[in-house]
C-alpha cells in the first residue's frame, strides 16, 4: 500500500544499523564501508551536534562507550572529538578510527548510490536545534540525489523541526511500541512511515499501520527467524546488526 502521503517508498528492505553493525565501529566512515562490502545498500546512523554545531555521527550522549575518552559530547568541540579514537574499543583493526562528520558520510553514501535512515539522535535540551540543522544540511547535500534518505527520530520536537526546515525530505516517527494516536503523531509531523521495536510488533500491528496508508520499519532485528517472519508479515523494512546471516539475499 502507498504511503499516506505522495511520496513514492523506494528503500531496500534491509538496512545496516549504524552502517556495519556487529563487524564494525559503529557510526564511522569504516562501518558505512562495511555495510557496503557485505552488500548493504541501505545504512542507518546517528547524527548529533558537536558543542561549536558541527553534525557529527554517534549515539551515545557521552563519548565513553565508542571512544578513548569521556565526558558528554555536547561539551565537546569537533576538534577534541576529532582527537579521539572511535574504533578501538571494537577491535585493534579499527584503533585510530575517526568520528566522522555527517558531511563526509553523506558524501560516501551517495558516491556509492547507498540509501540513508539518518536518525537525529539530539544531545539534551538540544533537540530543536539538531532537527534543524541535520535537515537543513540533509536537504542541501541530497538535493539533486536521486537517493532521498530517510529522516527519523524518537524526539518529536527535533522530528517537527526537521518537518519545517525540509518539509520534502520523508520522515518517520522511530518509537518503541505503537501509540494508541500513532495516525494523529505522523499525520501532525506528515511522516511517511514508523520505526518500530521488533520484539513488540507483531502482524496485526503491521496490517493497522499499512491499513493507516504508512509504512513500518523494525529495529533492531539480529534473529534469522524472526527476520523472516516480519518480511513474511510483510514489514517493509528491518534494521540489522547480524550483516552476515541477515543479508541482502534474504530479501
Amino acid at each position: 500500500m502507498p504511503a499516506k502521503n505522495t511520496f513514492e517508498w523506494c528503500y531496500p528492505r534491509l538496512i545496516a544499523h549504524r552502517g556495519g553493525g556487529f563487524l564494525a565501529p559503529e557510526n564511522t566512515l569504516a562501518a558505512m564501508r562495511c555495510g557496503h562490502e557485505h552488500g548493504f545498500s541501505m545504512v542507518e546512523f546517528d547524527v548529533k551536534l558537536s558543542q561549536d554545531n558541527v553534525l557529527v555521527l554517534m549515539h551515545d550522549d557521552t563519548v565513553n562507550r565508542t571512544s578513548n575518552g569521556r565526558g558528554l559530547a555536547a561539551s565537546k568541540t569537533f576538534r577534541e572529538l576529532s582527537e579521539l579514537d572511535f574504533g578501538g574499543w571494537h577491535s585493534s583493526f579499527y584503533t585510530g578510527e575517526p568520528i566522522p562528520t555527517f558531511r563526509s558520510v553523506a558524501r560516501f553514501t551517495q558516491e556509492n548510490n547507498i540509501f540513508c535512515n539518518i536518525e537525529i539522535k539530539p544531545c539534551p535540551n538540544r533537540e530543536t536545534e539538531t532537527g534543524t540543522l541535520a535537515a537543513q544540511a540533509a536537504q542541501q547535500w541530497w538535493h539533486h540525489s536521486d537517493l532521498p534518505p530517510l529522516i527519523s527520530s524518537f524526539s518529536l520536537e527535533a522530528l517537527a523541526a526537521a518537518k519545517q526546515a525540509a518539509p520534502e525530505l520523508p520522515r518517520a516517527f522511530l518509537t518503541e511500541d505503537l501509540p494508541d494516536n500513532f495516525t494523529e503523531i505522523l499525520e501532525e509531523l506528515d511522516c511517511v512511515a514508523i520505526n518500530l521495536k521488533q520484539s513488540l510488533l507483531n502482524q496485526e500491528k503491521i496490517e493497522r499501520i499499512h491499513q493507516a496508508g504508512y509504512r513500518v520499519c523494525a529495529w533492531t532485528v539480529n534473529d534469522y527467524q524472526r527476520a523472516k517472519q516480519l518480511l513474511h508479515w510483510g514489514c517493509d523494512a528491518l534494521f540489522t546488526d547480524e550483516l552476515l546471516r541477515i543479508n541482502p539475499n534474504l530479501a
